[in-house]
């Protein structure tokens, strides 16, 4: 395990088992020949590709074989009754008195082939959409700060409701988050009638791209239906774009819980895709190695995938577990660990060997204030799960384990996942680009800064010309005042939030949310 390589992509090897074989013949479905590679980015031409590998072939075989051993023998306890019920019926043996669900191989499997593995998700930007299991990419903004670091003052608050509404616009800006959490911490009503169509009708009318969102308290789902109604024109409009998808996360070990996977049992009928997204944590919430954590997390996975399409065959489903380890010396979660940047890689490659779409995680930081610590560890991090090539990855804004948020700290954190998928996207390979005749011509000792063909590279993408950070000369910079990194991000935040402007809900919407917020506050 744990190899770095530049180089065509292999061809898949021959299946080994009944189990591979149907495994495979899903992928080639999707790739549509069995010799053409799945995510292939290449079309007709060649690509001197970066990519980056810790499992091979014969070890992602390897982790399923030991989770359809875990999910067969240990099995998961189920905390919903709901859930027991639907997963007795597909086959599974189940213990009332202990919870506990135990999958069969055959069952595991089958109940696999059944995820859609394929879609496009939108919002309610008129255009924008998103295709999951196509070879695109995007940052989702990580979510749940606590408190907000302001690099003005130097000081660490409490969030507000602007905080909110700063975070959200921002990140509505800037084409690179496609995906949105909620950054803070939104109000302490959310779990209740009003507090949750409040936030919903919010984040609607300031982000208009894709939502991920849950809530652990299945009696509010007839009002998020509701206000899915008005916002987008009814259920079988809301299953055709798919603006929302749903996190389930269970609990380590091995658990599926009751409030968010019961209230997704509530939705399903309207068809969101659902992230699976178990957060296990080495020697805390899983056993105490690297390998057994990443079998934790897959069996959490897969065992919640089985019940998501026992329940709801073809439900869209998004690979997204957090791979995580603990730091031995304070039993914290280690956020800037290298460790879990590169769990979070074998996870997406286990995500790509089951042919489903990754979400990822490791674009993360320890410190709780932008410095040099943040810049190494989401450095680090970041580049390494983007090699892995996710559809999703988690981390734009937050510090301190996800606890602090950080206007700045976004677009610090944009900025490195652009030069990380610079990285990515390797050296094109085509007949045009060797310019073995301008070298020839020009030869030794000359200058190529005046040819036709560095000009044309220029505006061809051969370099990317970034407009963050210092780019000229030292006099250049000391004449703009000698700007740092946080100076320069502030002014571009001020500049962004100054131009943006969310999207307005029509009169009849604005109406009938102001209905629905009326009845859900008398409710609460």
């Amino acid at each position: 395990m744990g190899r770095a390589v530049r180089q065509a992509r292999p061809a898949r090897r021959p299946s080994r088992s009944p189990r591979r074989r149907r495994r495979r013949t899903r992928l080639d479905r999707r790739a549509g020949s069995a010799d053409v590679p799945v995510r292939s980015r290449r079309g007709t031409e060649g690509l001197m590709e970066t990519r980056i590998q810790v499992l091979s072939e014969d070890e992602k075989a390897q982790v399923h074989e030991r989770t359809l051993k875990v999910l067969g023998t240990t099995g998961l306890r189920c905390d919903t009754e709901e859930g027991r019920r639907i997963l007795q019926a597909a086959g599974a043996d189940v213990d009332e008195a202990t919870r506990r669900v135990r999958l069969s191989a055959d069952l595991v499997e089958s109940l696999l082939e059944q995820a859609t593995t394929s879609f496009v998700v939108q919002g309610r930007r008129p255009g924008w959409s998103f295709p999951l299991g196509a070879g695109a990419f995007t940052l989702l903004a990580d979510g749940g700060a606590t408190s907000v670091y302001d690099a003005a003052t130097g000081e660490r608050r409490p969030t507000t409701w602007d905080d909110w509404r700063a975070a959200t616009r921002l990140l509505d800006a800037l084409d690179d988050v496609g995906f949105y959490w909620c950054p803070v911490d939104y109000a302490p009503d959310f779990e209740q009638p009003g507090g949750l169509v409040r936030y919903f009708t919010d984040v609607f009318a300031v982000f208009g791209k894709h939502v991920q969102d849950s809530f652990g308290t299945p009696e509010l789902v007839p009002w998020l239906k509701e206000l899915l109604d008005i916002v987008f024109g009814g259920p079988a409009e809301v299953r055709a774009r798919m603006p929302l998808s749903f996190l389930i996360t269970p609990t380590s070990p091995l658990t599926i819980e009751r409030g968010f996977t019961q209230t997704w049992l509530g939705l399903r009928d309207y068809g969101l895709p659902v992230a699976v997204m178990p957060m296990p944590l080495q020697g805390a919430t899983a056993p105490g190695s690297r390998l057994a954590t990443l079998l934790t997390a897959n069996v959490e996975t897969i065992g919640t995938l089985c019940l998501v399409q026992a329940a709801a065959p073809g439900t869209p489903v998004m690979y997204a577990p957090v791979v995580a380890t603990m730091d031995p010396r304070t039993g914290l979660y280690a956020a800037g660990a290298m460790e879990h940047a590169v769990l979070c890689v074998a996870a997406t490659e286990m995500a790509r060997w089951y042919g489903l779409p990754a979400e990822s995680s490791g674009l993360c930081t320890q410190t709780y204030q932008p410095d040099l610590q943040t810049a190494w560890e989401k450095t680090g991090g970041g580049l390494l799960v983007t090699l892995s090539d996710p559809d999703v990855l988690v981390g734009p804004g937050l510090l301190g384990g996800a606890t602090v948020l950080n206007l700045e700290q976004i677009l610090l954190d944009v900025e490195v996942i652009r030069h990380a998928r610079r990285a990515r996207s390797g050296v094109p390979v085509r007949d045009d680009l060797w310019l073995d005749d301008v070298l020839e011509r020009v030869g030794p000792s000359g200058s190529f800064l005046g040819e036709r063909s560095t000009r044309t590279g220029v505006h061809a993408g051969e370099w990317r010309l970034s407009d963050f950070g210092v780019q000229g000369s030292w006099d250049a910079w000391q004449a703009a005042g000698a700007p740092g990194s946080m100076t320069a991000a502030r002014e571009r935040i001020a500049a962004i939030l100054s131009q943006q402007v969310s999207l307005s809900y029509s009169d009849d919407q604005a109406a009938a949310l102001a209905a629905l917020q009326r009845r859900a506050d008398a409710a609460s």
